[in-house]
């Protein structure tokens, strides 16, 4: 079974075998180096002067950066079951919140946030993610960020990135703290989440201490000694220190944003060409989302069934009305074109059109000429 969703996204082989070494115990200088060479280039992708990595999913590192940088009420951005994710931990513990609702198609628009900031002074902390996996939008995280600040300089920024970490360039010039993921374009078995901190953060989180297993003071203390507070994922990590090592391999990073990007741009170029609609306003490079109400559910089955072709459906109003398939991570360009040719061949199937192999023909001329 090819798996093409938006996470969890399969782990290659070779980080297989990295992370099939014998268990390292994690205090030790054997994992302590592993550890430190994780962090340098943690924060060398994410220019950011602090890099935390915790032993949770991504809500873990949600949680901790609502409880630790709202000191009085949070504005979340919710276009999105990710977007809702932030507000219900914020009255989980009773933070005061108010929300930005959007359609899952729409992003948020700079004047809206600011607006928000503008009519209410209690306001010091914007949660929101930089792409909503729940329908593939990316928001405009970084123009949103450096308006905000020269609005109002005090405010703490928290920006969900777990599904663009990996996936594009992303400007934290004025991003406090930016989430990521084991499992999306690093291509590793969930349960490692990452914070990045400017050191606006590190001075807040310092100051603050709160929370006992997600306390950011207590890892700051650890971590920076190349150490965690808890039990560290071992595996996970040596993994993570395994996928920079291919990134090199194959390039380098912005060679790795820049195939991404022509495989996100051609894949969406090629499904309009089968005449398909894309559902976000403004997609995102970490999937490209379909939307089709009637249609939707049969196809993910057919491209199951009949190809092994495992693509994710939507969640709560849109569980049978979108199909999402992944861009994150080290993915061949092969696989990308058996993927647009099994949809091309499963919308015949379906009896929604003729098989011609437009699928194909568009995406690999798009995507060469990309990267040209």
């Amino acid at each position: 079974m090819l798996l093409f969703t938006p996470g969890p996204t399969p782990v290659l082989e070779s980080i297989r075998n990295a992370m099939s070494e014998p268990t390292l115990h994690h205090r030790t200088p054997e994992f302590e180096a592993i550890f430190a060479r994780v962090r340098e280039n943690l924060k060398k992708l994410l220019n950011l002067p602090e890099v935390l990595m915790l032993a949770s999913s991504g809500s873990g590192a949600m949680e901790a950066c609502v409880r630790t940088f709202t000191t009085n009420k949070v504005l979340v951005v919710n276009s999105g079951k990710f977007g809702q994710r932030f507000a219900k931990i914020a009255q989980a513990y009773d933070i005061p919140c108010t929300q930005i609702e959007h359609s899952w198609d729409t992003p948020v628009s700079v004047e809206e946030v600011l607006e928000a900031f503008r009519a209410d002074s209690a306001l010091d902390c914007l949660c929101m993610q930089v792409c909503e996996s729940a329908g593939g939008l990316r928001h405009p995280i970084e123009q949103i960020a450096k308006e905000l600040k020269a609005l109002k300089p005090d405010v703490m920024i928290v920006a969900d990135a777990i599904t663009a970490m990996g996936v594009e360039p992303i400007d934290t010039t004025h991003i406090d703290a930016l989430i990521g993921g084991s499992q999306k374009a690093f291509m590793l078995p969930p349960g490692l989440s990452i914070i990045a901190l400017s050191q606006k953060a590190i001075n807040m989180a310092n100051e603050r201490d709160v929370g006992f297993y997600f306390n950011l003071k207590t890892e700051l203390k650890n971590q920076v000694k190349n150490t965690t507070a808890w039990t560290a994922p071992t595996t996970i990590i040596q993994g993570l220190d395994k996928y920079f090592e291919l990134v090199e391999e194959l390039g380098g990073i912005d060679r790795i944003y820049a195939q991404t990007r022509a495989r996100a741009l051609a894949s969406n170029e090629a499904m309009r060409a089968l005449g398909l609609k894309l559902y976000p306003k403004t997609p995102a490079l970490a999937m490209s989302t379909i939307y089709d109400e009637a249609n939707a559910s049969n196809l993910r089955k057919i491209l199951k069934n009949d190809f092994a072709l495992n693509a994710a459906g939507g969640q709560d109003h849109l569980k049978t009305s979108i199909i999402r398939f992944n861009h994150m991570g080290l993915i061949p360009v092969y696989e990308s074109a058996w993927v647009l040719n099994a949809l091309e061949l499963a919308l015949q199937k379906a009896g929604l059109r003729t098989f011609d192999g437009t699928a194909n023909a568009v995406f690999l001329h798009k995507y060469y000429e990309l990267l040209q």
